[in-house]
């Protein structure tokens, strides 16, 4: 484990510490910086890192570190970071990275800052980290942070690049139901409206709800419906460490009363199952399953419809389907927002060379 230690570079107020020893700061401190950088990535959040950390094998946890900015006491920027040997371009090089990696998935990432928060102390601690490129995936199309960031980098005779990376597909949602469902094709939309009401008229149909003292039950409920919808070949939760990742963190969300956990209930038996959270203003749908034995009745599209519906009679702005250009989410017509890569390339003959290889193989069209 690294040990804390003040980066002692002309009184720069950046220390650095390991990730557990930012995450003993308790989520207060994190996620309120969070709400005043406008950072609403329930990826980035503390609950997020503290699943991740428990998740993780004890020598990738203790890799992970974080570089926090402080001013008179406050905290005004976190990184948290990986040092680690990296493949790219076909070479191994030294590198930084988000320290959660890419398991279960984490969309939407920024570095948490206040808008009007300098970055250049931060950009100078991290040129005291033995680094050739950093590379920072996933972040969330705007990614204020991270631009500064790397803006104050290249200050200091960096360089950078930045390319497209995954589709998330949102829907900004309207006052109304009703509004939503006009800006749909009238054939979509009668096939929301004929399915729900047929499902309704032929059985006893029922939402569930799923809080922290439910929570077992609902997840149970969730893992075998997955379970069934990939007919035991793949799914989110094949990965041990994924499915403790994600219960510890519906946990959290539970706590903090942002869980949407709910199965639709046919008949009296759950037939469809729909995990997702809360942050800020947006309704994040993470992942689902449903019994194949329903699938004339589209039960998975029923529920899926009603939790849109629920978001938007609850006020939310945004629903967000997250990382995947699928077929049933475009069928709700999301506007399609992308998440992009952040690569940084340090100063000198050898972050030139690796630039220089990088727009090789960019060119020829070659493998990261």
């Amino acid at each position: 484990m690294i040990e804390a230690n003040a980066l002692a570079v002309r009184s720069n107020p950046v220390t650095r510490v390991s990730l557990a020893e930012a995450l003993a700061l308790g989520p207060l401190l994190w996620d309120d910086l969070m709400t005043r950088a406008g950072c609403a990535s329930p990826f980035m959040s503390w609950a997020w890192h503290r699943a991740w950390a428990d998740a993780a094998p004890p020598a990738e946890a203790g890799a992970g570190e974080v570089l926090t900015l402080q001013d008179s006491g406050s905290l005004q920027a976190v990184l948290p970071l990986r040092q680690c040997r990296l493949r790219f371009r076909r070479i191994t090089v030294s590198a930084l990275t988000w320290a959660i990696g890419d398991i279960g998935c984490p969309d939407e990432l920024d570095v948490p800052a206040p808008p009007d928060r300098d970055l250049r102390a931060l950009a100078e601690a991290i040129e005291d980290l033995p680094w050739q490129i950093i590379v920072l995936p996933n972040l969330v199309e705007d990614a204020p942070g991270a631009r500064r960031l790397g803006g104050a980098l290249e200050e200091r005779g960096h360089t950078t690049r930045h390319l497209p990376l995954w589709s998330c597909p949102r829907l900004e949602l309207p006052a109304s139901w009703d509004t939503y469902l006009a800006t749909l094709s009238p054939n979509r939309r009668q096939i929301l409206r004929r399915k729900e009401r047929g499902l309704r008229r032929d059985h006893a149909v029922a939402l569930v709800d799923y809080d922290e003292t439910s929570l077992d039950e609902g997840w149970g409920h969730l893992l075998a419906l997955h379970e069934q919808r990939w007919n035991g070949t793949g799914g989110a939760f094949r990965d041990p460490r994924n499915a403790q990742l994600q219960r510890q963190f519906a946990g959290a969300m539970a706590r903090e009363q942002r869980l949407w956990l709910t199965t639709l209930n046919v008949d009296g038996r759950a037939a469809a199952a729909w995990y997702g959270f809360t942050s800020d203003d947006a309704v994040y749908f993470y992942q689902g399953g449903r019994d194949p034995q329903w699938q004339r009745e589209s039960v998975g599209l029923v529920l899926m419809s009603l939790m849109i519906q629920r978001a938007i009679e609850r006020g939310y702005r945004v629903f967000n389907f997250l990382r995947g250009d699928d077929e049933y989410k475009n069928a709700f017509k999301p506007s399609q927002r992308m998440t992009w890569e952040m690569v940084v390339f340090r100063s000198g003959w050898g972050g030139r060379a690796l630039r220089l290889l990088d727009r090789v193989a960019a060119f020829r069209g070659g493998p990261a």
